[in-house]
């Protein structure tokens, strides 16, 4: 039965592993962020880390009923790896996922294996931490361009009828190299080349300037530094797509911090409902 209401899409910039640890202003965001929307019936996440140009080539939707945590890192204390996220999957929705897309000609298959990477158990341990909400994750593919995942979350878009929380989860920056450069304390004020890139693409999103923001690494300033790869914005378009209202986007940033200088933790919701304040 569809409802009456209807969720919005979200960007999550899910920053380094440890937030599921360490406090900051973004963990303390997202720790809250659960009473403040609709509960969904279920929870789609289009991870950075789940990437099909890396995995075959063909994007995946999880199906398994009980989706293992995947420990995609090393280096961290052995208290994160301890860490589980036992929300149960949904092979039904995954198989709803596969005809949505491929209605579309977007292929994707269903994976009966794989589990849910950080990029997706991290932000729900804080957002929803019973994990008592089916979950499901969807790949992105960093070959393809970034029309085709703006066209992907279009096509998820019926979703949010059906009480089903889309979420993208990304970063709005995501330099590695220049964090491991300099190391900076969790605290460090953003330099004017991370706030400048999260500024152009807050403004261009207020506008619903889609093809700008779809090209914010060529076009935005300092878009290859804060992107030396495409990934970790990828996941921006999705969430974009599945809130578009035509060409309106009904942006809502809903946070805005940074850790260690150079992880900018932008939160936005895109489409109709309005997230409580």
């Amino acid at each position: 039965m569809m409802s009456t209401r209807r969720l919005p899409s979200l960007f999550l910039s899910h920053g380094s592993p440890m937030m599921a640890l360490e406090p900051s202003p973004a963990r303390s965001f997202l720790a809250g962020l659960g009473a403040r929307l609709p509960r969904p019936r279920a929870i789609l996440v289009v991870s950075a880390h789940h990437d099909a140009s890396f995995e075959g080539g063909r994007a995946t939707v999880t199906a398994s009923p009980a989706p293992p945590t995947i420990h995609d890192f090393g280096g961290f204390p052995d208290e994160l790896f301890a860490m589980r996220y036992p929300a149960p999957g949904d092979p039904a929705l995954a198989q709803r996922i596969v005809e949505l897309l491929a209605a579309q000609n977007l292929a994707v298959t269903a994976d009966p294996t794989r589990g849910l990477d950080h990029g997706a158990w991290v932000p729900l341990s804080l957002i929803y931490p019973d994990a008592d909400i089916p979950v499901v994750q969807l790949s992105i593919a960093s070959s393809a361009p970034p029309e085709w995942h703006y066209a992907l979350g279009q096509a998820l878009a019926p979703l949010r009828d059906d009480d089903v929380l889309i979420i993208g989860s990304g970063s709005i920056t995501h330099n590695l190299r220049a964090y491991f450069t300099t190391r900076p304390p969790i605290d460090a004020p953003a330099p004017a080349w991370v706030s400048d890139f999260t500024a152009w693409v807050a403004g261009r999103l207020d506008t619903d300037a889609v093809d700008d923001v779809l090209h914010a690494v060529d076009r935005a300033p300092h878009g290859h530094d804060n992107h030396p790869t495409p990934d970790h914005i990828l996941p921006l378009f999705v969430a974009m797509g599945a809130g578009a209202d035509g060409q309106s986007l009904r942006a809502r940033r809903l946070h805005a911090s940074t850790t260690y200088a150079v992880l900018a933790m932008d939160v936005y919701a895109f489409g109709e409902e309005t997230v409580a304040v």
